[in-house]
């Protein structure tokens, strides 16, 4: 999966220092970069914007685009989920095709991620990958609290981390 050319050279998160390579069925991370202010407005930007004037469904397509604060969430293809039936408030976004998430220096690249708004959680799914560096983590699932900066990779986890590397 390649990153998009606003996240080029941006560095990716992993907060381990044991040098080697280590496999576990979960891992529980730290992500001091991957934090947002979720109460800040979302931005969204994208070549096609298609909404169905009966329930209300929007969604952008094509070099989709997602910013709240520092965060940015890039996509093939995001649905916008409503949180109510007015929809007044988004409830969620569903980012799917090439997902990319950075925020500040840190990113993850997943083939699905879903973002909840208010609580601030990103699960992201298929072929995860994590890097800081020489360092790297991959897995099938990660969730991270862009609040707290924490999350938890599962599936089949496997990282390679490099002595002395950040």
């Amino acid at each position: 999966m390649t990153l998009s050319p606003r996240a080029l050279g941006v560095a990716l998160v992993l907060a381990m220092a044991a040098p080697g390579i280590a496999r576990a069925q979960g891992a529980e991370v730290a992500f001091g970069g991957l934090r947002a202010d979720t109460s800040l407005p979302v931005e969204v930007t994208a070549d096609v914007l298609s909404v169905n004037q009966t329930d209300g469904a929007a969604t952008f397509s094509g070099n989709v685009l997602v910013v709240q604060g520092e965060m940015r969430l890039s996509a093939d293809r995001v649905e916008v989920i409503y949180g109510n039936a007015e929809r007044s408030r988004i409830e969620r976004l569903h980012a799917s095709g090439r997902v990319t998430l950075v925020s500040g220096k840190d990113a993850a690249e997943a083939a699905d991620a879903v973002y909840t708004i208010e609580s601030g959680a990103v699960e992201m799914t298929g072929d995860v990958l994590l890097t800081q560096g020489a360092s790297t983590i991959a897995g099938e699932r990660l969730v991270v609290d862009l609040t707290s900066g924490t999350g938890k990779m599962e599936g089949r986890v496997k990282t390679i981390l490099q002595p002395g590397g950040n």
